[in-house]
């Protein structure tokens, strides 16, 4: 199994910074690296709020990271938007009469679940996925801001099923806005096991305007379009994308290739998009996946998101941003 690998960005986390932020924690107070000025009015700044942390890019909204919520239990990320300040994902809660009401506890915008993991399922908010502490602090700089936190997986009654280090970090590229999420398991006590569902790995409800029911459209790296030619299907990246506002935007999901098993997705019209390299089964109908992390061993899973918005007559080149994505992996 793959250790996590050190991010240049948290490792050069100042005391300074972690003194600020324990005391944003208790005061809710804005900071940034520096001073939003004259020509740093691109930088990423973060607030600390009460079980949230809200991200802003050049004083427009990026994504709020929840940790701590009475009805969805595992953090997230909610109201995500691509450049310009438009909103990619769906409403956080959604709002009746203008977005679909389905699924509103289990779809909160990006999220990392396993309906089996253990055979407890964290998807459904039936077991909890609880954010111990920060690990590293958020820092934020001109064109990047990351954090890592570490968590704890309990079953239903309250037992330790695993623990997690979680690596976020938020880039602003010239294509959009490039989300990389890194996790690695473990556990010193027990083995545990990832089971077979379509309901497993990290997922995206994407913004009512552009659900393919709406008018938008879903495209993979091999040629497959909407969730008949998408789903179930591996692939380098699939963009799920529409018109808001007069511009083209949508949201690439892009599985890291170094991941243990390539990633099927579970791509709906209605808007969901899931990177899931466990269900085999669920998919192909073979051999059903069974994922064991022995005691003591690491096992990660890493994924990619853009966030892009673009004019309709300077669309997004995928293969480049796949290219741009790739690059940002290397060590």
């Amino acid at each position: 199994m793959k250790a996590l690998r050190k991010n240049s960005l948290l490792d050069r986390c100042a005391p300074q910074s972690a003194l600020r932020f324990c005391l944003a924690a208790f005061l809710a107070v804005t900071w940034t690296a520096s001073p939003l000025t004259g020509a740093e009015q691109g930088r990423f700044a973060v607030e600390q709020g009460s079980g949230e942390l809200r991200i802003t890019h050049a004083g427009q909204p990026v994504a709020t990271y929840v940790w701590r919520d009475t009805k969805v239990l595992r953090p997230y990320f909610k109201n995500v938007h691509a450049p310009g300040g438009i909103q990619i994902t769906r409403n956080h809660p959604p709002v009746e009469g203008k977005d679909a009401m389905d699924h509103a506890d289990l779809h909160p915008g990006i999220w990392l679940a396993f309906g089996d993991l253990n055979g407890q399922d964290f998807w459904r908010n039936k077991a909890r996925a609880e954010q111990e502490r920060f690990v590293e602090q958020p820092v934020a700089q001109a064109n990047e801001i990351g954090f890592t936190v570490a968590n704890r997986y309990l079953s239903t009654d309250g037992k330790l099923v695993c623990r997690e280090t979680c690596r976020i970090r938020w880039k602003a590229k010239p294509e959009g806005y490039l989300l990389i999420w890194e996790s690695t398991f473990h556990s010193d006590d027990a083995d545990f096991v990832f089971g077979d569902q379509e309901e497993m790995g990290l997922g995206v409800r994407v913004a009512t305007p552009i659900t393919v029911k709406s008018g938008g459209s879903m495209l993979n790296s091999a040629g497959g379009k909407n969730e008949k030619g998408t789903w179930g299907k591996t692939a380098d990246w699939l963009d799920y994308f529409g018109a808001i506002d007069g511009k083209s935007v949508g949201v690439m999901l892009m599985p890291d290739p170094a991941n243990f098993r390539p990633s099927w997705f579970h791509s709906r019209d209605y808007g969901v998009v899931v990177m899931n390299p466990f269900g085999r089964n669920a998919f192909t109908r073979g051999e059903k996946s069974r994922v064991v992390v022995k005691r003591g061993e690491k096992f990660r899973l890493r994924f990619g998101m853009l966030l892009h918005a673009s004019p309709p007559d300077k669309l997004l080149d995928r293969a480049a941003a796949y290219q741009a994505f790739l690059a940002e992996l290397r060590p």
